[in-house]
């Protein structure tokens, strides 16, 4: 007898040789029909697969990522062999599920694959999906692999790297292919499916070697699923950060500035200072000083941070001066520069915590391929601040800058959203600097604070930063999509590799430990996914301008100014839109430039002394005083503007 322990912490007795689909039966028919994978003792299993030992079972669903995930592998198998029937010759290569989806890299030798082969493919897939083929599990040796795919130069130096005896196939159908394992029990799990795009992609991401077909898929238990994904895609499309950014004259990028240098348009630019002055006032009633640095360094300086060696081919290329062997670099991190400022002065114990804030632009050259509007950019600024503080101050001034983020999330619009407490890798300390001990100590702190301020949190293995674990903020937008907004992280290294230092009660020379924290992250990165979040729709405190004035004709332009002159005076940014156009258009391009209100301006209003007053979407206000306007808007700002 073997004994099962479920997530739930319930411990169940069953013979050896049980599969993961046998504890589901025992549990409920109900969750049998649901379940399409499993997880032993961490690793995944078939639902089929014979367990043999104690051991801790976790059941999943389509609901799970760890179900989606399994689901998307299994699709790209359906995937490979409809492309090998429909392409008789093409090369198979690897095909992984990914955050939405899947996709297969093929060689397609002599046929070629364009959007008008999509249908067909899709066909394909369901003819065999319907077959409810069973996904088996066997084991091969070296040489059978090898002899298998003679005639396939990927699938071969994929087995060359593999040692004999854990070389694995998966069968479904009259299909093989090679696999580590992870599938639903059955093809008939597939219901619809969506080719969604093709791609060229260098083998093993190496652009010395052949170049592929990537093709990407999606794939679901239900037609209705993929329905809605669709529909979603589509809303995605008009949500695009590079379309709204320039309905909205928000930015542009210039050829011969250079790929990856955004330029801000003056409406851009006005956007990105309220943000910031946003994030200055809170700061500022946290106790940050802010501090102005260079955009370059001398190289020496990366090269004691660290960065130089973790990101210099992620840089640009070192600036050579005159001076012989004199070098600097574009700043890639702004936290060098706050160490040494920090080490211009003496600090006692008593003078801790310091706090350094600033909005500081960096530079790393992101491959051409690889740059997305404002979401990847060869020169962005970071809303960058460091935390320099004692030991017995770390754990209170980490939930100060969670509380920090939380009050921009909130103000911001961005409800929805989980923490990750990203650590080290233990399989690879290479990746990392710095003593084994600081690192154990500043990953319980960052998961100490996290629970204590009742987060809902996961611990990702790998993904800390090289010189420290972090918390980061995964924010899901309107469309369902999650984000990585918002980082802090612990740093023990970087004081050490500076030598930084205080004076404590004991008069002894201490090390400060660092706290790295960037609400926003970047400024381009954050604009880009609130563009995209709130379809160009900002929250009416950060509009560029909240209310527009239309007059019916020329006749109202002086009351329309006085209209503009009385909303200045209350703070209200307005504009006159003063064009001798309809109003008809005037109010279509309004609401296509997003403006939350239309103030429209006739004979009567002027008479009355008032304004008819038309919200962005249609919503009429009908006719109203200034200052009743003046209240309204006032009143949905401090609903929305929360208070820190």
């Amino acid at each position: 007898m073997i004994h099962i322990t479920l997530p739930d912490g319930s411990v169940k007795t069953f013979d050896e040789g049980v599969t993961a689909m046998d504890v589901a039966k025992s549990i409920s028919e109900g969750l049998a029909r649901n379940v399409i994978s499993a997880s032993f003792n961490g690793t995944t299993v078939e639902t089929v697969t014979p367990l043999t030992t104690d051991g801790n079972l976790v059941l999943y669903t389509w609901k799970d990522d760890e179900g989606k995930t399994t689901f998307w592998h299994s699709s790209a198998h359906v995937l490979a062999q409809a492309i090998e029937e429909l392409y008789p010759g093409a090369k198979l290569t690897i095909g992984p599920a990914i955050e939405n989806g899947f996709y297969y890299d093929v060689d397609f030798g002599e046929h070629s694959i364009s959007e008008k082969d999509f249908k067909s493919i899709e066909n394909k897939m369901l003819e065999i999906a319907r077959g409810k083929h069973d996904f088996k599990m066997r084991s091969a040796s070296k040489a059978d692999a090898l002899e298998l795919y003679k005639d396939n130069p990927f699938k071969t130096e994929l087995i060359e790297n593999l040692e004999d005896g854990t070389i694995t196939f998966c069968d479904h159908s009259t299909f093989t292919d090679l696999c580590r394992g992870g599938h639903i029990p059955n093809t008939g799990i597939i219901k619809a499916v969506k080719i969604l795009s093709v791609a060229g992609a260098y083998w093993r991401g190496d652009e010395n070697k052949p170049q592929l077909t990537r093709v990407y898929g999606i794939s679901f238990p239900k037609q209705k699923e993929l329905t809605e994904y669709l529909n979603m895609l589509e809303e995605a499309k008009k949500r695009d950060h590079r379309k709204l950014g320039k309905e909205l004259e928000l930015f542009t990028f210039s050829q011969k500035v250079g790929q990856g240098l955004p330029l801000w348009l003056p409406k851009g630019a006005a956007l990105r200072e309220r943000l910031e002055n946003f994030l200055k006032a809170a700061q500022k009633k946290a106790g940050y000083d802010m501090v102005v640095t260079p955009h370059i360094g001398q190289k020496e300086l990366y090269v004691t941070s660290g960065h130089y060696a973790k990101y210099g081919e992620d840089s640009f290329q070192p600036i050579h001066t005159p001076k012989e062997d004199e070098e600097f670099l574009l700043k890639p991190m702004n936290c060098p520069h706050h160490c040494e400022v920090y080490k211009h002065y003496q600090w006692s114990y008593k003078d801790l915590p310091v706090r350094y804030a600033e909005f500081g632009t960096v530079y790393r050259y992101e491959q051409s391929g690889e740059l997305h509007g404002l979401t990847r950019v060869r020169g962005f600024t970071q809303d960058d601040a460091h935390i320099f503080c004692t030991a017995n101050q770390l754990d209170a001034e980490f939930k100060n800058v969670i509380d920090l983020v939380l009050y921009v999330f909130g103000s911001l619009g961005f409800e929805n959203f989980t923490a990750q407490v990203s650590v080290r890798d233990p399989e690879n300390p290479d990746k990392y600097i710095g003593d084994v001990s600081n690192w154990e100590k500043a990953e319980q702190a960052i998961i100490n604070a996290a629970s204590d301020k009742g987060l809902d949190y996961v611990i990702e293995e790998g993904e800390a930063a090289f010189y420290g674990p972090k918390l980061d903020f995964m924010v899901k937008d309107a469309l369902g999509r999650r984000w990585q907004l918002g980082t802090i992280q612990v740093d023990y290294n970087l004081p050490e590799r500076f030598d930084l230092t205080y004076k404590g009660s004991d008069n002894e020379s201490h090390r400060p430990i660092m706290i790295h924290r960037a609400p926003f992250g970047s400024m381009e990165r954050f604009v880009a996914l609130l563009l995209e979040h709130t379809g160009g729709n900002f929250p009416l405190w950060l509009m560029p301008t909240q209310a527009i004035i239309l007059s019916i004709s020329e006749k109202y332009e002086k009351y329309s100014q006085k209209v503009l002159n009385l909303l200045e005076n209350n703070e209200i940014r307005a504009l006159v839109d003063h064009r001798n156009e309809t109003i008809g258009k005037k109010i279509r391009e309004a609401e296509i430039q997003k403006h939350p209100y239309m103030v429209i301006i006739g004979e009567q209003e002027e008479q009355e002394g008032k304004i008819t007053v038309r919200q962005h979407g249609g919503a009429d206000l009908g006719m109203i005083t200034v200052e009743a306007f003046t209240e309204i808007i006032n009143k949905e700002i401090k609903k929305t503007l929360k208070s820190f």
